[in-house]
């Protein structure tokens, strides 16, 4: 197992950094582009969804890399994940995610929210007639029959508070591998990274630097003068310090950046060599949640009447 790598509680590794396919625009050429550059600087885990748009154009780059090949599919960790309006079938849902792909398998399937909405539901903003009440054990047991079918190689959850992945492992007889969810300097999960380490479940950091780029992001976290300060100290990037702070909670991170001198700034985090006094002076900024699912939250169809409902008080 190489050291960029981690193991899994289903047994398979996941590369610790990975590129995060989402943009609001969602070129295909741009995002394959991207994909063709990240290869070459030693990246192989390519996170993707459905409501992102974005997996044909993964799937394509993926594949013209490995008929040229630059790679191998064994080689390559690519995650998906199952977006709300497909709670009721799972394994549908996954069978046109793999005919999006071109490919067999995936080696992630997640639960993209603990959120279902009707079938025709098709924005990422829900409108609130199209929510539906949540039965996560019929959604647990579709993802289980993907995984019994050979469709992915793991599976895994997204935006679930502590609460809901212990509910979660009340009846599930195939626990999560994953619990992808918002994780940086500024964000820093302790509560949920400890009851998912209990269970043996990783960890993955969305928005790792905060989601700058993205329309509900926010430049806070690498704008912050304490990571600005340690970056100056260790001749490195604020990317670069919110990346490893990531990494060295035993997260992997997966961080979105079409740019060819941040794709290399952020894959070559792994080098920073951060001190105890800078990951002790991290742990006492204030904290602030950047991606809150609002647009989850209504008083009339949606089983989360509040913010604090969607995270159980975990806000």
């Amino acid at each position: 197992m190489r050291s960029y790598e981690v193991r899994l509680n289903c047994g398979i590794t996941i590369p610790v950094i990975g590129l995060g396919t989402y943009s609001s625009n969602n070129d295909r050429e741009t995002t394959e582009q991207a994909i063709h550059m990240a290869i070459k600087m030693g990246y192989r885990h390519f996170d993707t969804a459905k409501i992102y748009g974005s997996e044909p154009a993964v799937g394509n780059a993926l594949r013209m890399a490995i008929d040229d090949q630059s790679i191998r599919r064994k080689d390559v960790f690519v995650t998906s994940k199952l977006w709300s309006a497909d709670h009721h079938d799972p394994v549908s849902a996954l069978k046109q995610t793999l005919r999006n792909l071109g490919m067999e398998y995936v080696d992630m399937y997640l639960v993209h929210w603990p959120v279902k909405l009707k079938p025709w539901a098709c924005n990422a903003v829900p409108k609130e007639e199209e929510f539906e009440q949540l039965d996560m054990e019929t959604t647990w047991a579709g993802m289980q029959k993907c995984l019994d079918m050979g469709l992915c190689r793991c599976i895994g959850v997204s935006n679930f508070s502590s609460k809901k992945v212990e509910e979660l492992l009340d009846f599930a007889s195939v626990p999560p591998a994953v619990n992808q969810v918002e994780m940086h300097p500024m964000w820093r999960q302790r509560k949920l990274r400890e009851i998912c380490a209990d269970h043996n479940i990783h960890v993955s950091a969305y928005s790792p630097l905060g989601g700058p780029g993205n329309a509900w992001g926010s430049t806070a976290v690498v704008d912050n003068p304490l990571i600005k300060s340690i970056a100056l100290k260790h001749k490195a990037t604020p990317a670069q310090v919110a990346l490893k702070w990531g990494l060295s909670r035993g997260a992997s991170v997966i961080v979105k950046s079409f740019n060819p001198d941040r794709l290399k700034e952020n894959i070559t985090s792994f080098n920073l060599k951060m001190d105890d006094e800078d990951l002790l002076e991290i742990e006492k900024l204030e904290e602030r949640k950047i991606m809150r699912g609002e647009f989850l939250v209504n008083d009339s169809t949606s089983p989360y009447k509040t913010i604090e409902d969607l995270w159980d008080y975990e806000i």
